[in-house]
């Protein structure tokens, strides 16, 4: 499946700003976002910073492809960024030449790895996934160094099982669901 999401740069004139701040004049719809904090439900309120352009006289909306620019809202899209599928270079993001295809591959990380700190204590290094078209993780897994994911990569570990990929591990197209299956 295609990803066809954009979003909207925001440039705003921070004199513009001021004076509709000062005039009372921003007046932004708050959003009600549910959330569980440490296991307390929530309700964090918040506003579209999008849609503050009606607000503006000559306003302008630019969209950018997804492929400008790469939105960390997950642990999963953190995997993405930190592996070897994007590097930095003179301050720019440039992908992997070495990827042959065009599209990020699939991650789907189980609760295990939605907090950061969870997520980063569960790696030793993140793994390279210049080859990989899809993981799916869940449970209690911990990746070792310089782990190598290809295809279409499925480890979910049995309920009450630590499972532990070893440092220099290669899995290509497998479903591991136990030490049994490394």
């Amino acid at each position: 499946m295609v990803n066809e999401f954009k979003s909207i740069e925001k440039w705003v004139n921070l004199n513009a700003v001021k004076r509709l701040v000062e005039a009372d004049a921003l007046k932004m719809e708050i959003i009600p976002n549910p959330k569980e904090v440490d296991g307390i439900k929530v309700l964090q309120l918040e506003t579209a910073a999008g849609a503050a352009i009606r607000f503006f006289d000559k306003a302008i909306g630019i969209n950018v492809p997804r492929s400008r620019f790469l939105p960390v809202k997950a642990t999963s899209d953190l995997l993405l960024v930190q592996s070897d599928l994007y590097t930095l270079e003179d301050g720019f993001v440039t992908r992997n030449k070495a990827r042959a295809n065009p599209e990020n591959p699939s991650i789907e990380l189980g609760p295990e790895f939605k907090k950061v700190s969870n997520f980063l204590g569960r790696f030793k290094s993140i793994p390279s996934i210049v080859e990989l078209d899809s993981l799916k993780v869940a449970g209690d897994v911990w990746f070792g160094a310089g782990v190598i994911l290809k295809g279409k990569v499925s480890i979910v570990a049995k309920p009450d099982v630590k499972l532990e990929i070893p440092d220099g591990a290669v899995i290509a197209d497998k479903e591991i669901n136990g030490p049994e299956d490394l």
